[in-house]
């Protein structure tokens, strides 16, 4: 059974980790028999009626969970949060059955307007109780429901948001192919911008630090032509990977 687990809010200026890292750490810390599908980082909008920390960004996991039970799901993943979270934040709190969410698309609305408009906690609220998704705070305003929901929508919509953490890879395994890299659970598919991707036996130079984006609903790493050597790839710049 897939489930998301969406949070937001569980830090302050100067605290020592963010959401992201709160994020990562309940994919790291899960009980026998969940399995992390990745942790995603998807950007809300940024305005000064919205009160955030650094860059108003929520986060969303997802996880296969064999026979779980929505209500030790949603204690476990609660003290953790309320474990983990700086003090003084504003933390919340989603968790939602994705076959068991009953309107995909005003839930998907709900996560693409958090990009595009102020929301509030009254119409988060009345969303999650009208779809059955649990919503709940974990101190200070509780205000991080809004982006726990927001994050759980694009997730569940698949085209919003970069993986967290960056890939590990060996100064030897820099120079690579597409097959090799898709033989990695981290990657699902390799894609470019504009056109179609190397076939498997494409050269991949590897730049910098390596991440995946959420692209339909797949950890989707992008790359483009490498300059001066025709039929190379290389994967986008840190800078070039932030659009999304």
């Amino acid at each position: 059974m897939r489930w998301f687990v969406g949070m937001d809010d569980t830090d302050v200026v100067g605290a020592p980790q963010g959401t992201g890292k709160v994020a990562r750490f309940f994919g790291g810390a899960l009980p026998e028999g969940w399995r992390c599908l990745g942790v995603v980082r998807q950007q809300l909008l940024v305005d000064p009626r919205i009160p955030y920390t650094s860059h108003n960004s929520a986060m969303c996991f997802a996880a296969d969970i064999d026979g779980g039970d929505l209500d030790a799901v949603i204690r476990h993943c609660a003290a953790v949060l309320e474990r983990e979270q700086a003090e003084g934040s504003d933390p919340g709190l989603c968790v939602a059955v994705v076959d068991s969410i009953t309107e995909p698309r005003a839930l998907i609305d709900f996560g693409l307007d958090a990009t595009r408009k102020v929301l509030t906690k009254k119409e988060a609220y009345a969303l999650a109780g009208r779809l059955g998704i649990h919503l709940s705070e974990h101190g200070g305003t509780g205000g991080g429901i809004i982006g726990a929901l927001a994050g759980t929508g694009l997730r569940l919509y698949g085209n919003n948001g970069r993986f967290k953490g960056w890939l590990p890879f060996a100064d030897g395994e820099r120079d690579t192919t597409a097959g090799a890299l898709l033989r990695r659970p981290e990657i699902d598919d390799i894609r470019t911008l504009e056109r179609p991707g190397p076939g498997p036996n494409g050269r991949i130079v590897l730049q910098e630090k390596v991440k995946t984006v959420l692209l339909d609903g797949m950890s989707v790493l992008l790359v483009k032509g490498r300059p001066g050597e025709p039929g190379v790839w290389e994967n986008l710049s840190r800078d070039e990977i932030r659009k999304f």
